[in-house]
């Protein structure tokens, strides 16, 4: 196998939870040496969150994998010593603390950049580096409904609700890795110095909100909450069926609207004129998903699925994790892992994406202990064994 592309890429994480690691993640799955720095009091606190085995959570392995735990002291001058070396001999820095943070511990850009005009600086907050909310606190949840995500999920008659998971922060962290690899390539191609990638959570939810502001500075039109369908755009919905699954349908493109309406033998609606074009059917939505929550709701979940396939129009059963685990397309594709934990437990870990043909990611450790590498990364910067005792005598480390 060939090396993977950011081979030789040093990155020095400062983030703790979400957004900075799921950043330096993605790096790290692709071979960037990342060394994660960690307080010796705890580490960070994901590795303590949702459910746990033999006292670390099973997030943790996933998230820190491949990266290098190194634990500082950042209250201590010389773990802020120790610090800056590691950034002064690092390609990118990432830190999701609130802005202002890391100039209080001396590790601002001003000072990281001065010992290292190439490095990348990746800032992760709630707000940005810069505006009138900056100093705020801000996390994902926050993010996502200032970023207008919120507002647009759920049900019209009910209160916003939120996704499942923590996408704010892991779209922010997606941002932040793609920023941090268009800077490197400024860098190598320009002869340009470094750069900070300023990344605000509620502007990374933002970049993704589709058509919500130009239908809005256009017309005044404010996209509400719709449920399950994807409005003005006819037919897309959630259906459930006999036997209590759900089943989305995916039927808006014009020739897959035929084939769907003569598979469940609406050939009048297939044959009508009006319903040809999206926005014909749009104008019609009403009529259309009656029709198909009638036939779905008359029939179980795998005749649904066969008869829907056979068509070829796109539906799936609304996947719960033990559906994705037993699924064939999941497993041919090795999205799921087999892994061992530390104690020889074995368990699953998801596969890396994107999936790249020559120089595919891959998970070469899982989510290291705390400090496990503190050793081996300062004594690559230069130290002794009797200068690494010292310091951790001293509690800089």
């Amino acid at each position: 196998m060939s090396q993977k592309p950011l081979q030789g890429v040093k990155v020095v994480e400062f983030g703790t939870l979400i957004a900075g690691p799921f950043c330096a993640r993605v790096l790290a799955e692709f071979g960037a040496e990342v060394v994660k720095v960690e307080s010796p009091d705890g580490g960070d606190p994901l590795r303590q969150w949702r459910k746990l085995h033999e006292g670390t959570s099973l997030w943790w392995y996933v998230q820190a994998r491949n990266k290098k735990s190194v634990t500082l002291n950042l209250k201590h001058p010389d773990g802020v010593a120790l610090a800056r070396k590691l950034c002064a001999n690092a390609d990118i820095v990432i830190e999701n603390f609130r802005p202002g943070v890391m100039e209080k511990l001396g590790l601002g850009w001003d000072v990281l950049s001065a010992d290292n005009p190439g490095l990348v600086m990746v800032r992760l907050s709630g707000f940005g580096q810069t505006g009138p909310m900056a100093q705020q606190p801000g996390f994902g949840a926050i993010g996502e409904s200032m970023g207008g995500l919120r507002f647009v999920t759920g049900f019209p008659d009910r209160p916003p609700v939120k996704s499942g998971i923590s996408i704010g922060d892991s779209i922010a962290g997606l941002w932040g890795a793609i920023g941090a690899l268009m800077a490197l390539r400024h860098r190598e191609m320009n002869g340009g110095r470094g750069q900070v990638v300023d990344v605000a959570l509620y502007e990374a939810v933002f970049a993704m909100m589709e058509s919500l502001l130009p239908e809005y500075s256009m017309g005044g039109h404010v996209r509400e909450r719709t449920g399950n369908i994807m409005p003005g755009i006819t037919p897309s919905n959630t259906h459930t069926t006999r036997d209590g699954e759900h089943v989305v349908v995916g039927g808006n493109g014009d020739a897959i609207f035929k084939r769907l309406m003569l598979a469940i033998g609406r050939s009048d609606l297939a044959e009508d004129p009006a319903l040809a074009g999206n926005a014909g059917r749009s104008a019609r939505a009403d009529e259309i998903y009656a029709a198909i929550d009638a036939w779905v709701g008359a029939h179980d979940v795998g005749d649904v699925l066969d008869v829907l396939k056979r068509a070829d129009v796109p539906a799936t059963k609304v996947y719960s994790i033990a559906d994705i685990f037993r699924d064939a397309q999941y497993a041919a594709r090795g999205m799921l892992e087999e892994a061992a934990l530390p104690d020889g437990a074995a368990f699953h870990v998801p596969g890396v994406v994107p999936r790249l043909t020559e120089s595919p990611g891959a998970t070469d450790w899982l989510g290291p202990r705390l400090g496990e590498h503190t050793d081996s990364v300062l004594a690559a910067l230069g130290l002794g064994a009797e200068n690494i005792a010292a310091l951790r005598e001293s509690g800089a480390i």
